[in-house]
């Protein structure tokens, strides 16, 4: 069965608003996946699971976890947008959205206008970006946990800032590659859109 735009609503219950704004940024996607393959053509279908309700389980999770919910959050390889700008719409202030493919930032852009959030977009590497101050990392299928680490190294400074990490199937053993050259506390949740897959959460994040 497909997960409808109810399922979404009745499983995260999100506010009318925060929903009218995701199904415009619903339309565009599927409008826009037509001339330019934003995503993966199979997700399509069932895009409210695969990546709508994919990015909104991090905010859930985030809430559950946090006292105080982070302002500035720094997307690393956004693609069509997901985490990021499911997070911006759900109540995330400011994203920094990073892309290198321009046609994915020329979508965000528009996605980001028609919403109405505070977003960013940055149509650059994340290597050759200047760090500037962040509350919260996230990143989506983009790569893996140990090469994430090391762009995200130059943000990181002396403060609190957390990694939230959608990863798939092999998100153990990334872990266990990663803490042979970092040290950091983490936590792992089970993800709600794919059998084995996580939510990892990293902080305390610190090279050897």
């Amino acid at each position: 069965m497909t997960f409808t735009i109810t399922d979404f609503q009745s499983t995260t219950n999100v506010s009318r608003e925060t929903l009218d704004r995701l199904i415009g940024y619903a339309d565009l996607l599927a409008k826009w996946q037509k001339a330019k393959n934003l995503v993966s053509n199979s997700t399509i279908d069932d895009m409210w699971l695969r990546h709508f309700f994919d990015s909104a389980q991090l905010y859930i999770q985030m809430k559950n976890s946090f006292d105080t919910m982070p302002e500035t959050l720094l997307d690393i390889g956004s693609g069509a947008g997901f985490p990021g700008l499911v997070l911006g719409a759900m109540g995330i202030e400011n994203v920094h959205m990073v892309e290198s493919n321009g046609k994915k930032c020329s979508f965000m852009s528009q996605v980001a206008r028609q919403m109405g959030i505070n977003a960013v977009i940055h149509n650059e590497r994340i290597e050759k970006i200047d760090p500037f101050s962040v509350d919260i990392i996230t990143s989506r299928a983009c790569a893996k946990i140990t090469q994430l680490l090391e762009w995200s190294e130059p943000f990181l400074g002396n403060s609190g800032i957390e990694m939230w990490l959608l990863k798939g199937q092999t998100s153990q053993e990334e872990l266990t590659e990663a803490e042979t050259y970092w040290t950091m506390d983490k936590e792992c949740f089970e993800s709600k859109t794919e059998v084995g897959a996580n939510i990892i959460r990293l902080w305390n994040i610190k090279r050897k």
